[in-house]
């Protein structure tokens, strides 16, 4: 692993992960998670706070240990027991059907193999199990996505792989 990867990236994610906007999509969509549940890509636990007492359990799963360091220091004042894995979300460590939540937000985008992550969340939930999310992905207008385009090479590169321009439809 490269001094980026390791020391600068997951700090960079961290500071722009901490925008009002992301943080007032959080506000909304986090709470309604209850019983056991999983956070796909917890990176440095910005989404922790907004669990609330309706949450038994949460798995925290990131591929980055520097983030899951910078997560499990925000651990300590959640009012349920917290597990940190350190995965992908391609590969998720649980048993099947044994989840009730599943909580992604921004994080579809950089996972290489999306289908397949999501192939693997469905797994892990229990029949009437619910994926809660947040996303973003290529736009419909024209001018936007050129520059989505022209852009998602170097971006991909500076933002751990984040995809501007991931396509969610045919």
């Amino acid at each position: 692993m490269n001094v980026y990867d390791k020391w600068i990236l997951p700090r960079l994610t961290d500071l722009a992960m901490r925008n009002k906007e992301a943080t007032r999509f959080r506000s909304q969509l986090v709470p309604q998670a209850c019983g056991t549940v999983l956070e796909i890509g917890v990176g440095s636990g910005l989404n922790l706070p907004f669990y609330g007492a309706t949450v038994s359990r949460l798995f925290a799963l990131d591929p980055s240990e520097e983030l899951l360091q910078m997560a499990r220091k925000k651990a300590d004042a959640a009012p349920f027991p917290i597990e940190f894995l350190a995965h992908t979300g391609e590969e998720i460590p649980l048993d099947d059907c044994r989840l009730d939540m599943v909580v992604t937000t921004w994080t579809l985008c950089t996972i290489p193999d999306p289908i397949k992550a999501l192939t693997e969340m469905k797994r892990v939930l229990k029949p009437g199990g619910t994926l809660l999310f947040a996303k973003h992905g290529v736009v419909p207008e024209a001018g936007v996505r050129v520059w989505q385009e022209r852009l998602n090479p170097l971006w991909s590169r500076l933002t751990g792989g984040c995809n501007l321009n991931r396509k969610w439809t045919n």
